[in-house]
Parts: C-alpha cells; structure tokens; sequence
C-alpha cells in the first residue's frame, strides 16, 4: 500500500513552487447567484485501497459538495502526490511522515495536516513456515526490499536490541513485486502493512508471521499515511483547508462507524479491487484510523520528533527537523 516511493526526493530541491491561487471563499449565493463549488485536487499516493476510504467516502455522501467543494481524486502517476503538492499542481495529497520530513530538510514547504492512520501498522513478514519470530531471527536471511538506506537502518535498529548484526542479511532489491510473488521465490521477508497484505493472507488461507516495528520501537511509530497540503495552501486558502478537512474527517468517521458500507462506496468507486479484501481490510482498519486519538486525524509533537530524532541518528537526515513546522491540527474540525 503505497509506501515506498522515495526517488522523487531527489527532484523536490530543484522544484519552482506555483502558488495556488483563485481558492477559497464561502459556498452558498453570490450578488444574488449561486456561487460554483471550488474545485480542488487531491493526489493519491498508490493504488486506491483502504487508506483512502473516507475520501471516497466524502466525495460519494455528499460531504465535499456540502462544503461548497468539487473534488476530484488522482491516481498516482510517474510524479508522486507529495511533487504534485509541493509545485501546486495538487491541493492535497496522501503521504507519510518519512516523506514529510525529508521533504522539509530539503525546505520543500509541504505541510501534514491530518494522521490518516494513528498508529504504525507496518511490519516484516514472512511465511510461517520459516519461523522469523523475532529481529534476531533475521539473521542468516534475505530480505526483499525497494532500495531505500531506511529499510537497513530499521532492520538494523531492531536487531541491534536483540544483539542481533545487520550486515548478516542478505538485500534484494524487488522494486513493486507483492509479497506473496516475492516469498515463492528465494526471499524470506518482507515490510508490510497488516491493513492490506496480512488480511489479503488470511483471507489466501497463507499462514505468515510479522514483527511489528512498534512491539520494538517506540521512534518507529510514525504516522502513515497522512494528507499533506503546501505551506502556499494554508497561506492563501486556510479555509478552503478547514472545508476539506471538515469534509473528509466525516468520511473517516462515517468509515469508522459503517466499515461494510464504507468498504462498498470504495468498491463502487473502485471496482478493479478485490471486493473481499476490501471489506475485510475496511473492517480491520476501522479501529485503527483513530484507536486512542481523541479525534480522527490527531497529530502529536512528540511522534514527528522522535522519528526525526531516530532517523538523524542513523544518517537518514542531513540536519534536525523543526517539526513543529512540519505538521498541524489546526484545521482539523472539533469533535
């Protein structure tokens, strides 16, 4: 599910920043006319999935319109969501806090404005049959990953608390391939999100076995994914933010509360999905998006440090994040 796209952060330091402009404003009548609904955009990260439920949502109930707004959905593309908001090609867009803060190192304006999910649900999984139980575990096998220095750095983190040597796995770069391609042929391990594949490998009959990053780390629990917007959005248009947000948090409450017809909206939207993952991994996810947030969306100072703080320890950034800078509730509706 839409996690690792991280060549595009070798293109963002160059980006000429369009302002966004000609946004905002109240919905409803205007020297006696109706006023047109704004419209905005909002890029996807990956391929449409449970992440994304409640935009879909919102735009399919009605939430968007009643806020005066027209929305329409981009599917990813050749240039990431987190590119298409950053030059203003895209109002919005869904991201994760690792992209976020290598982005504002880089002082590409990109701002989190909402946790889609509050806590990491990500992991290594691997076949049941091969008995990977623990980071020590790891050892002696081979990993497929996409390439990025923050998959040795996390691997090598957890082992680390188990006295456990990172260089005794062997890397395998599989680039897209899934999961379930991947362990038929010589890989042992993989990162995953639950969310999706572990429930895609329930519902195979696949027995599988994952070590979560947060059971080791608390540094690792990081928000993913998030919605993003630009600095020039919040500048210019903070109510057409506040619209949005008060929109969408409606749709991730209305997938909270209803995941089989939430699950169906996305389906009807999406019908290429896997119909049966989608409403298993809705039901999952369900108690995930704000588990114990005190509302959807939540954001807290302390997970945007602690994971800036781990990845400066281990090289991945080339100075401190000021991540009071790189996120905000201020938008997010009162419950």
């Amino acid at each position: 599910m839409g996690k690792w796209r991280m060549l595009f952060l070798l293109s963002l330091a160059t980006l000429v920043f369009a302002s966004c402009s000609g946004k905002g404003g109240d919905a409803g009548k205007e020297d006696g006319k109706s006023k047109p609904a704004e419209k905005i955009t909002v890029a996807l990260d990956w391929t449409p999935n449970t992440n994304h439920t409640g935009l879909y949502v919102a735009k399919e109930k009605g939430y968007f319109k009643d806020e005066g707004l027209d929305v329409e959905i981009l599917m990813p593309g050749e240039v990431p969501a987190e590119q298409l908001v950053a030059s203003g090609r895209a109002d919005f867009g869904v991201s994760y806090q690792e992209a976020v803060t290598q982005a504002r190192i880089q002082d590409v304006p990109i701002v989190s404005i909402a946790a889609v999910i509050q806590h990491n649900t990500s992991g290594f999984a691997s076949l049941a049959e091969k008995k990977i139980t623990s980071p020590k575990d790891f050892e002696g096998k081979t990993y497929g990953g996409w390439g990025s220095p923050v998959e040795r750095a996390v691997l090598a983190s957890l082992m680390k608390q188990e006295g456990a040597d990172v260089d005794k796995v062997k890397f395998v770069n599989i680039g897209d391939t899934d999961f379930f391609t991947a362990v038929k042929k010589d890989i042992d391990f993989v990162w995953i999100y639950y969310g999706w594949t572990g429930v895609e490998a329930k519902l195979r009959n696949v027995p599988i076995h994952i070590v979560y990053l947060t059971d080791y780390s608390e540094k690792l629990d990081y928000y993913t994914p998030v919605l993003v917007t630009s600095e020039a959005m919040i500048e210019k248009n903070p109510e057409t933010v506040r619209k949005f947000l008060a929109a969408v948090s409606k749709g991730y409450r209305f997938a909270i509360d209803y995941p089989d017809e939430a699950a169906d909206i996305l389906i009807g939207a999406v019908p290429e999905l896997d119909a049966e993952l989608v409403r298993e991994s809705q039901k999952w996810l369900s108690k995930k998006y704000q588990d114990d947030a005190e509302r959807w969306g939540e954001q807290k100072l302390e997970v945007w440090k602690n994971y800036a703080e781990w990845m400066y320890e281990n090289g991945l950034l080339e100075k401190p994040l000021d991540a009071e800078k790189a996120f905000t509730n201020e938008f997010l509706p009162e419950e």
